[in-house]
């Protein structure tokens, strides 16, 4: 296997990216109302926030009914899909149209699509990669129908570091192609496996080379391994590194302390190194722990993002 050096890589990008401004890779961070600009950052909710809720059938409720949650609950205007929960849904025109419509209705606006469960982009076999990156082409559509800016992949691949820096390469170049037209960006979280490698993934947005491919980068997503022998990415020096590419932030929190910080990411000092890089877009909400019921947990996650954003304004 073929290594980089990787912190020594992370430095020197993050530096040469941060003399630079970026801003040229940061098309998302304007969004928003005109009243609104003047903020350091936006705060948006991720639907995964909800997963639970969602799948939980006494609930009785639905992906349709996310932008009014999002809205009513807890006062956010950008939201940010999950695929998964309303996955035979991307080329039905009039369940579009009908979400669409919500969304107008409750002054909410779409942001992205996250897409899981669609193939390997990276995929070591040329066949079943070529089959992933059409079976993501429905959800560009969708994604443009819907008004959102982007859909969030995944680099899944497998063989050597080397050559999945190869097949994630052509997979993502491909599928960019495809978005480019549409005016859809494709950005990759880091989500498990080399792609939880920052300096890897880096390495894949500069070899993609396209201004409408770029990253997601998640507060916590930085494990390259799980199990008896993990190895774990610097989540910082990992956020550092994707900022550069950074068309959407995901704020992955799980569990508070007494005062309200979460526990295993300083909130203020990653979104320091965020704002770095000239990011003032939305940062998504994406509360996963089980300390609280999801509605208390993205309450208490907004909470501290505008506690953060007051500090650093």
């Amino acid at each position: 296997m073929t290594a980089l050096p990787r912190r020594q890589f992370l430095q020197t990008l993050a530096a040469t990216a941060a003399a630079a401004g970026v801003s040229s890779r940061l098309a998302m961070a304007q969004e928003g109302e005109s009243g609104l600009k003047k903020l350091p950052f936006q705060i948006s909710l991720a639907e995964w926030s909800l997963h639970r809720s969602l799948r939980d059938k006494s609930k009785g409720i639905t992906n349709l009914d996310f932008p009014r949650i999002a809205k009513e609950e807890f006062g956010i205007d950008g939201i940010e899909y999950v695929n998964q929960f309303f996955k035979d849904k991307a080329r039905d025109e009039s369940y579009l149209s009908d979400l669409k419509g919500r969304c107008e209705e409750h002054g909410v606006k779409s942001l992205l699509i996250m897409v899981d469960g669609e193939g390997q982009l990276g995929d070591a076999n040329e066949a079943k990669r070529r089959k992933a990156v059409e079976q993501h082409h429905q959800w560009v559509d969708a994604a443009k129908f819907l008004g959102c800016h982007s859909i969030r992949v995944n680099a899944a691949s497998s063989g050597t570091y080397t050559e999945q820096l190869g097949y994630a390469t052509e997979g993502l170049r491909q599928l960019s192609a495809y978005a480019a037209p549409h005016g859809i960006n494709v950005i990759v979280e880091n989500h498990g496996g080399l792609s939880s490698n920052a300096s890897w993934l880096a390495v894949v947005m500069e070899r993609v080379g396209m201004d409408n491919c770029g990253t997601l980068p998640d507060f916590g997503n930085f494990y390259i391994r799980r199990g008896d022998n993990p190895e774990i990415f610097d989540r910082y020096l990992g956020v550092q590194a994707l900022m550069p590419y950074a068309k959407a932030v995901s704020a992955k929190s799980n569990d508070f302390d007494d005062v309200g910080n979460e526990k295993s990411t300083d909130f203020l000092k990653m979104m320091k190194i965020v704002m770095d890089f000239g990011y003032h877009g939305y940062v998504g909400i994406e509360y996963e722990g089980g300390g609280l019921d999801e509605y208390a947990g993205i309450r208490a996650t907004k909470s501290l993002l505008e506690r953060v954003r007051e500090q650093l304004a």
